[in-house]
């Protein structure tokens, strides 16, 4: 990605700084080494309350995410959407700036590793507030309450994790997950896969016999008619987990700016709007 130019006043710059500036400019300022940074308020962020919010590529806000998890964020004609994403882009808007999409392995981004390499500046991945996963990274305010789901084919016969396990089947789960860390506390030993669209094919050929899934991603998939024909949500967990907005630890100014995004959001009925248009209904009144 490009780097930001440094912002300097013109009117306090001397005609030989200018000079020299433009001397270094033009032997090597470009080099795929300059990682500098600057506010966003060099691209209009500040008049939007973006402060000094320090981004990694000028005029965006750039996300890290892991596709497709639908409905959070998936790609639809050739783009990225989701509830996620029209989160992330009420931050983007008070910064003056867009939002450009990074997909990449989940594991890289509860880890922190993705937001301290400088591949983005924010981590929307349908991704769980822990304590583990605070070691790594800050979180904003929660801006989604989540469960989790069983997902089997009609007629199983399953209604909990205690039937699963009474019946001898294979339980498949998500890696680096929080579904994933629910079941094996639960003294599972779950089939592990990559991303959810491996999960849901793992089911759907005989590789598993229920799964572990976020719940509003179960209900998704089972809108699709050839899913819902032969599969069902058999049980609900209720987990009592929330989500966030993940940042590199100690990004106060960008934590501010996504806070300041969600609760004027929840406030002017934003929220209410953004919610209704991806899940179908009015956010539960406790959220």
């Amino acid at each position: 990605m490009a780097p930001w130019s440094t912002y300097r006043n013109a009117a306090s710059v001397s005609a030989t700084a200018l000079v020299t500036a433009l001397m270094i400019s033009a032997c090597g300022g470009g080099s795929s080494g300059d990682t500098a940074t600057t506010s966003a308020s060099a691209a209009g962020g500040g008049a939007s309350g973006g402060g000094d919010v320090q981004l990694i590529s000028s005029g965006k806000l750039t996300t890290c995410t892991n596709l497709p998890y639908e409905p959070f964020q998936f790609t639809e004609n050739g783009k990225v959407v989701g509830f996620d994403v029209d989160i992330v882009d009420l931050a983007a808007k008070k910064l003056g700036v867009t939002q450009d999409i990074v997909d990449i392995d989940f594991a890289a981004i509860k880890s922190g590793a993705a937001l301290n390499a400088g591949k983005c500046d924010v981590a929307a991945a349908g991704m769980t507030i822990t304590d583990e996963r605070k070691q790594n990274i800050d979180f904003s305010i929660p801006y989604f309450d989540a469960t989790q789901a069983l997902m089997a084919k009609k007629g199983s016969g399953i209604t909990s994790l205690a039937d699963v396990k009474a019946k001898g089947l294979k339980l498949g789960a998500q890696a680096s997950t929080t579904g994933l860390d629910y079941v094996t506390k639960q003294g599972f030993d779950p089939v592990q896969f990559a991303d959810s669209p491996k999960e849901l094919l793992g089911l759907q050929t005989g590789q598993v016999d229920v799964i572990v899934q976020d719940l509003p991603v179960v209900l998704t998939w089972l809108k699709k008619p050839d899913i819902g024909a032969k599969f069902e949500e058999v049980a609900s967990l209720d987990t009592g987990e929330q989500y966030g907005i993940g940042m590199k630890k100690g990004n106060t100014a960008l934590a501010k700016v996504i806070n300041d995004a969600i609760t004027q959001a929840r406030s002017d009925g934003t929220y209410d709007a953004i919610y209704k248009k991806w899940f179908g209904t009015e956010p539960p009144k406790t959220s």
